[in-house]
């Protein structure tokens, strides 16, 4: 493993001219720090725009050629002001207007909606005196549209070999076509960590505008303490129910490798972050190592007497759920009961009608429920597979506060629970659970 790090920096990390600067100072300040990964430029300020939304915007509006006009001459002012506050030599001008034939020739959505990461790409190359790399030169899709991982990684690797340092824009690739293709929203995470696994990097780090992780969303708690080491698995499970710090898909290139993560906070990186490893290099003091939630999810709630003797029934009842192409949360089970948790979103009034038709008629419960507005918390941490009785705990405490479970969901090593409350609840339940474990005489208190 080489002993060089790839660096991804966030859009608030590259929001303006003062940020570059920041974003130099850090590259500079360790030279292993040799593949940099650029975001587009996010917001400035409350209120502002982050300018891949604006080119979006500029896609949506490509048939107003004077809204268009308006929204990309707003995007162009971005990288302008970057450009000259920097006194860079890079030709912005003529830059956008390669951009603007491309999208005048028929360009599709991502090749527009990738063109922030492009530019802020070349202008942090042109800052550094590094050397650019187009991420179509290194990153590949399938004609499916899955990461081509072979030849992404072999491409990276013979062509990021020398010594110099490199900037890669982040958040997309191209099809065998030479289409260009994104990955999804947060994708530039993604090409970090392709990157690093690519180039066989000793540590990736990710600077965004926080300093780590948070045990709970701050936004709901904002006294959450900072997460100093975490797993990759805890990570997944954290990410996947609403921890946004870093996508969770860019988990899997690193872990593969056993490349660590560590998160850390451009205007401030003096502190330490968060350290993302295997199996984890500083065990929290508390039970748990972080909670998070997610609302909007439907629950369907069958009853069948001597359902476990019925051999296939959870099958019969999954294949209903593909047919639809309808993804499942969870699927807690007893004797005589099954319930199938699904987000919300794919299940309006009119499909769920179907679903529950096709359930009577192939699996003929006695009894069919649904629970709608159901918000799932899970509760994550290494912690709790030394300690016996954690969800006990939670339901006990919960219950003084009032709060009705609708759904309990335990993996069989106590790694992480899952609970369903009401939306209303959700907020109050993570209070709750992290006052338990966290707060002041909790029993996992400091």
């Amino acid at each position: 493993m080489n002993q060089v790090f790839a660096v991804k920096f966030g859009g608030t990390s590259l929001a303006d001219a003062a940020q570059f600067e920041r974003v130099t100072n850090i590259i500079r300040a360790d030279g292993r720090r040799r593949y940099i990964i650029a975001s587009a430029p996010g917001k400035r300020f409350d209120g502002d725009e982050k300018v891949t939304d604006i080119l979006i915007q500029c896609f949506n509006k490509r048939d107003d050629a004077a809204a268009f006009d308006a929204l990309f001459a707003k995007a162009a002012e971005r990288f302008i002001s970057i450009r000259d506050g920097l006194k860079l030599k890079t030709d912005i001008e003529a830059q956008l207007d390669i951009i603007r034939k491309n999208i005048s020739k028929g360009a599709g959505y991502d090749y527009l909606a990738s063109r922030g990461e492009y530019l802020n790409g070349l202008l942090l190359a042109d800052l550094l005196n590094a050397e650019f790399v187009d991420a179509s030169e290194l990153i590949f899709f399938t004609e499916s549209g899955s990461l081509d991982s072979k030849k992404t990684y072999r491409k990276i690797n013979t062509r990021l070999s020398g010594d110099g340092v490199y900037v890669i824009p982040g958040f997309y690739g191209v099809l065998p076509d030479g289409t260009v293709k994104t990955f999804p929203r947060g994708g530039s995470d993604i090409t970090g960590s392709v990157i690093a696994r690519g180039a066989q990097v000793c540590l990736y780090e990710n600077w965004t505008d926080v300093s780590g992780i948070k045990m709970a969303d701050p936004r709901i708690i904002p006294e959450a303490l900072t997460i100093k080491s975490i797993t990759y698995r805890e990570l997944r499970e954290l990410s996947y129910m609403g921890a946004n710090v870093l996508h969770e898909e860019a988990v899997f290139p690193v872990r593969e490798m056993g490349i660590p993560i560590n998160v850390k906070n451009t205007n401030m990186p003096d502190e330490p972050g968060t350290m993302i490893t295997e199996n984890g290099s500083d065990p929290s003091k508390h039970t748990i190592t972080g909670l998070a939630g997610r609302m909007d999810f439907t629950v369907i709630l069958l009853d069948k007497a001597l359902m476990n003797n019925e051999i296939g029934f959870a099958r019969k009842l999954l294949s209903i759920f593909e047919r639809h192409r309808i993804p499942v949360e969870h699927m807690p089970t007893g004797i005589d009961s099954i319930s199938v948790v699904v987000d919300s979103s794919y299940l309006p009034d009119s499909k769920l009608e179907i679903i529950l038709e096709e359930i009577k008629k192939e699996l003929e419960p006695d009894t069919v429920g649904v629970v709608r507005d159901i918000a799932l918390i899970a509760i994550v941490g290494r912690g709790m597979q030394n300690r016996f009785g954690t969800s006990g705990e939670i339901m006990m405490e919960l219950g003084r506060a009032g709060i009705n479970i609708n759904l309990l969901n335990q993996s069989i090593n106590e790694m992480s629970i899952i609970i369903g409350v009401h939306n209303r609840d959700c907020h109050r339940t993570l209070r709750v659970i992290y006052e338990l474990f966290v707060g002041d005489g909790g029993s996992g208190a400091e």
